[in-house]
């Protein structure tokens, strides 16, 4: 293969401000999730998210609904539009370290979480799950937080696969009025 053979490569500078066919979202506040901003490094360097999230207004935390044991939380980056989490208050990183009375309590809570969901938005199924460990893909290993994402038929289309973006059509405040107004005027688990 002789130089003038070789494929051609430009510059990604050469592009900057050129029109093509695609169209820019830009999501600059995904940033601070790229870049581990408020995830801790380790107790004794950090404060732990999931545990000052309680010391917060339910509006400030994203709080939901708050239980004895255990309080549900809008994921503050969502996979999908009422992505919650229930999280235990006790600081522990294993599931097997919740005793049964927070077992209880988180899955009562997680069943309150489907029936508020369902009522506030329609979801037509759900990804339930705990994350455990970092290797296991927990955003914050140190503190036990299980996910309820609610899902529709369709909601995974090109964006997240070809764009790298999760269109989210509503703000987390708003989102987090419409699940807490449905988890107290739902049946209770």
């Amino acid at each position: 293969m002789t130089d003038s053979d070789a494929p051609q490569v430009a510059e990604p500078f050469e592009f900057a401000g050129v029109s093509d066919a695609f169209q820019r979202l830009w999501t600059p506040h995904r940033m601070v999730y790229i870049g581990g901003g408020g995830k801790p490094e380790s107790d004794a360097e950090h404060h732990c998210p999931f545990c000052d999230i309680p010391s917060k207004s339910d509006s400030d935390g994203l709080i939901v609904a708050r239980g004895e044991l255990v309080y549900a939380v809008l994921n503050l980056y969502p996979y999908n539009p009422g992505h919650l989490m229930v999280v235990p208050y006790r600081h522990i990183a294993d599931y097997t370290e919740l005793n049964p009375a927070e077992a209880a309590e988180l899955a009562a809570f997680v069943q309150q979480a489907m029936t508020a969901l369902r009522a506030a938005a329609g979801p037509q199924g759900f990804n339930i799950g705990i994350n455990q460990g970092a290797v296991g893909g927990a955003g914050i290993a140190a503190h036990l937080h299980q996910h309820i994402v609610p899902r529709w038929g369709g909601d995974m289309n090109f964006m997240p696969i070809v764009g790298q973006t999760r269109v989210l059509p509503q703000l987390l405040a708003d989102t987090r009025k419409l699940i807490a107004t449905a988890w107290d005027t739902g049946p209770i688990v």
